[in-house]
């Protein structure tokens, strides 16, 4: 992944493909600009992390929470994989988004399957999967054939390790649940390990970070989209959570914590990770580790926090003075706890050092995980939203000092 413009190779892929040259065009107003056919696109996603945080909630178990974490992977995964469509390809042209909407129908099918992914719907939710990430992949190689020699055949490599584990991820939905796990979980290892070698193949060789030419800017803008779809998810899930029970000042101090809590999270991607990483793309350009790493891989983490967060503020709203469970603390410390983690990876990866106030603020989580049990989870919940609202403060306090203007932040 790398921020250089596309450029048209002198041997091209002979015989086949689509002959209109579908690429983004480069110099021009929209060579980076996110289509209103990729928020469409991103829609879809809402509903998938809908589900994703309800199996969660409903599932709070070293079992569930591995395969909440394995789903997780996977949609991001899937997400960022699409993301290359709209990166590479132009979203004007009407075969680009036709292929778009095609892969949004698909993204349903595997958002409503989520839920019982892991029981009835596990061959829907396999299949589903498989289907979109070889039907897109298909499709690229395909639209760059005749265009971009080198593209089609990082595309076609991408395509052989994509059906690999797709048998792996069909013979999971095929077998009883309690096979499926770790049979999902080696598809999807294949699928992030093979990326992170460049997917090679015997007489075609590997992918090198520039023959996937994406436009770094692009996939930040994005990234920075999908942190706001997270975001908007969890108060999805705290909004709904709060009208289906009485009125309580409980309920009302929940919802509080949890507005104040996204607000925070919010704060410190907007206000200080986001402007990081675009200067660091501008830096990359041309050897793509920015965007390999800190876009693909670290922003998981972060949106793994975004959903986990949301999970735990329904938990505050559904039992604020019970007693505390171990699934409970856990819950409720290890979305910010993970959220903060992220963005400590994401700042590392961008600017090669880590704030202090990022370690502080995992310290502090970490800390009240074994205070947790003397504490309800409403006073659990405001712990953890005041560690990340002091984070979000002294970064600020910090930047103004320094004398950092706004649109500088970062």
């Amino acid at each position: 992944m790398t921020s250089q413009p596309h450029t048209t190779p002198a041997i091209r892929s002979p015989g086949f493909g689509i002959r209109r040259n579908l690429l983004r065009p480069d110099h021009s107003a929209q060579a980076d600009r996110v289509t209103h056919i990729e928020l469409f696109f991103d829609l879809i996603f809402v509903l998938a992390l809908t589900q994703l945080s309800r199996y969660l909630y409903e599932n709070q178990s070293w079992a569930g929470a591995l395969e909440s974490a394995m789903l997780v992977l996977a949609l991001w995964w899937i997400w960022v994989h699409t993301t290359w469509v709209t990166n590479v390809l132009d979203p004007a042209r009407l075969p680009v988004r036709g292929a778009v909407i095609g892969l949004s129908l698909i993204g349903l099918v595997i958002s409503v399957s989520i839920y019982e992914s892991f029981g009835d719907r596990g061959l829907v939710f396999a299949l589903a999967y498989v289907l979109l990430q070889l039907g897109r992949t298909a499709f690229m190689a395909i639209a760059v054939a005749r265009h971009d020699s080198a593209l089609f055949r990082t595309f076609v490599r991408i395509f052989l390790w994509l059906a690999m584990a797709g048998a792996f991820w069909i013979v999971g939905g095929l077998l009883p649940p309690a096979y499926r796990l770790a049979l999902w979980t080696l598809a999807l290892g294949i699928e992030f390990l093979s990326a992170g070698v460049g997917f090679p193949v015997p007489g075609l060789g590997r992918s090198r970070p520039r023959n996937a030419e994406l436009t770094g800017a692009h996939i930040a803008e994005r990234s920075a989209l999908f942190v706001i779809i997270a975001l908007g998810e969890s108060f999805l899930v705290t909004g709904f959570a709060f009208v289906d029970q009485s009125a309580s000042l409980a309920g009302v101090l929940g919802l509080l914590i949890a507005f104040v809590s996204g607000v925070a999270m919010w704060w410190l991607y907007f206000d200080h990770a986001e402007s990081a990483g675009s200067r660091a793309l501008a830096a990359d350009e041309g050897s793509g580790r920015v965007a390999r790493l800190a876009y693909t891989y670290v922003h998981a983490v972060i949106i793994a926090g975004v959903v986990l967060t949301g999970v735990g503020d329904k938990e505050i709203l559904g039992h604020p003075h019970d007693t505390m469970m171990l699934s409970t603390a856990v819950t409720i410390t290890g979305g910010p706890l993970l959220y903060l983690l992220g963005l400590a990876l994401f700042r590392l990866v961008v600017t090669g050092e880590v704030l202090l106030s990022h370690l502080l603020g995992i310290v502090l989580l970490l800390c009240l995980l074994p205070l947790s049990f003397l504490l309800s989870p409403l006073l659990l919940g405001a712990a953890s939203m005041g560690v990340l609202a002091v984070v979000a403060c002294w970064e600020t306090i910090v930047r103004l000092r320094n004398g950092t203007a706004d649109e500088e932040a970062g």
